[in-house]
């Protein structure tokens, strides 16, 4: 038995849509095969790009998509993906396998997937080996609306008017892959590019390189580094840490024990956004700067028989639970975070759609995402669980991770409620109490729940897949049965 507490009056923040981003980066077959296949491919696109996919990311309604990286974005120069298709010089992609690179995927077509797929596009510009001019012109390029030289290359390519991006990363994990910057030497760096990155006419967002993992240390040393300059206090808006809570077995191949310990893993991402704004509301306590968490999610071994840097893995119902879990503690604590995007969008890491030629399957995570894409926008409401806890054990340490997790948030008189269940083999109710006078009419809800190593495959694209059931919601308080391993996203209707 398990009990949750919901006082709709208490409101902790606004759920920033883009809490529900993606991450598609040019590594293994993100981009080639999952997004692009090129306009003389058999299978059906649209102007190259998969016909499939578009129709289940828009399902999923993803906010914001993050490109072209990763560590692929600092050795990534954005006038080899413009202009002619044919005319567009081949490179090595030194990070993921050194690969060739063909470029037949650049600025424009990206432009395209994301207003395909309703989302916003946020892109990061090359501090590892770039320069400062580079990232300028890129966006004089995508968002100036006179006759310059590099706004007439738009046009030519296809765009006349400006693109008008508005999210711009400078640089990516520049403590590694991104150049091995000091924070001291990376916040440096920041401050020269940010200088130059206009808005030309648009209001610009400019998100720094934040932390690996919850590293205080990083933020406070890049914070103290800046704090000086009100100049470039002004030209910061964002700070983006990553997190992957890694793996426990395999993607596949895993114990009850290691279910539970890679559960718990993707609930540290709770200490790292409340560590991490507390460490930045010491510099930043009006919280004009916005916590961003741009990588997470889960790094499983790669699939057997794949390419080693591809980064390629099945996903399966643990995997949705850390999916959920974390967008969970997101919701909760919308007053602290503005944006998150999983990795990735198709075919690496914690993907949310696989291909395979001509085949597409949305993954166990995928799904989560459109069950909780009603939270976008909404008022994220103060929420106490009383649950019960899970003993497990990794090595010979006994561990212990709680039961019951979720969130809700309102829209005038729709609330919406998620909630997991992560005990493997018990079935838990949940009281919902409703306070400040509120009461409930009416609901229905979906689940996402089956054996904890269940998954979906080409051979049986939909072996795991939410059902809508029927729950009684009347009153100022109601029970919800969760299943063992499952996820529920209700939608209840307060009289």
């Amino acid at each position: 038995m398990a009990k949750i507490t919901i006082n709709p009056n208490d409101v902790v923040g606004t759920i920033n849509p883009n809490i529900y981003g993606h991450f598609a980066e040019h590594l293994g077959r993100c981009i080639y095969d999952g997004v692009w296949v090129g306009e003389d491919s058999s299978i059906p696109n649209t102007g190259g790009i998969r016909n499939d996919v578009v129709a289940a990311l828009r399902k999923m309604k993803p906010p914001v998509i993050r490109w072209p990286g990763g560590c692929f974005a600092d050795d990534y120069h954005w006038q080899d993906g413009v202009g002619p298709r044919d005319q567009r010089p081949r490179r090595v992609n030194i990070h993921w396998g050194e690969v060739v690179e063909s470029n037949a995927f650049g600025t424009q077509e990206f432009m395209r997937f994301c207003r395909m797929v309703g989302a916003q596009p946020y892109l990061v510009g090359n501090v590892g080996s770039g320069t400062v001019r580079e990232l300028r012109e890129w966006v004089e390029y995508c968002n100036f609306e006179g006759d310059s030289t590099l706004a007439q290359q738009r046009a030519a390519d296809g765009s006349p008017k400006p693109l008008d991006i508005t999210y711009w990363g400078v640089g990516n994990e520049n403590w590694g892959c991104g150049g091995s910057f000091s924070p001291e030497d990376y916040g440096t760096e920041f401050r020269r590019f940010a200088t130059f990155v206009r808005g030309f006419g648009k209001q610009l967002y400019v998100i720094a390189c934040g932390p690996s993992g919850n590293d205080v240390e990083w933020t406070v040393r890049f914070f103290r580094k800046l704090r000086h300059d009100y100049w470039n206090f002004r030209n910061i808006h964002g700070f983006a840490a990553h997190y992957y809570c890694g793996t426990a077995g395999t993607a596949t191949e895993y114990t009850v024990d290691q279910w539970y310990e890679l559960i718990a893993k993707g609930l540290k991402m709770e200490d790292l956004v409340v560590q991490q704004r507390a460490a930045m509301d010491a510099y930043d306590p009006q919280r004009r700067i916005g916590l961003i968490v741009d990588e997470w999610g889960t790094w499983h071994p790669v699939e057997p028989g794949t390419h080693p840097r591809f980064l390629y893995q099945q996903n399966t119902l643990r995997d949705a639970l850390v999916a959920a879990t974390s967008l969970d503690i997101f919701n909760r604590h919308a007053d602290k975070v503005v944006m998150a995007n999983i990795a990735q969008t198709i075919n690496v890491l914690q993907a949310m759609i696989l291909t395979q030629e001509d085949k597409a399957i949305v993954t166990p995570t995928g799904y989560v995402y459109e069950m909780y894409a009603p939270h976008q926008g909404g008022a994220s409401l103060r929420t106490v669980i009383a649950s019960d806890t899970i003993a497990y054990t990794t090595g010979e340490k006994e561990q212990e991770v709680a039961t019951i997790a979720g969130s809700a948030s309102l829209k005038g008189k729709l609330l919406s409620l998620t909630l997991t269940n992560a005990h493997a083999i018990e079935a838990v109710d949940v009281t919902v109490q409703l306070l400040g006078g509120a009461t409930a009419r009416q609901g229905t809800a979906r689940i996402l729940t089956g054996e904890i190593h269940t998954h979906n495959t080409f051979d049986q694209p939909d072996s795991i897949q939410p059902v809508t059931i029927p729950i009684t919601a009347e009153g100022p308080e109601f029970t919800i049965q969760l299943p063992p391993a499952s996820v529920i996203a209700a939608e209840i209707y307060l009289a």
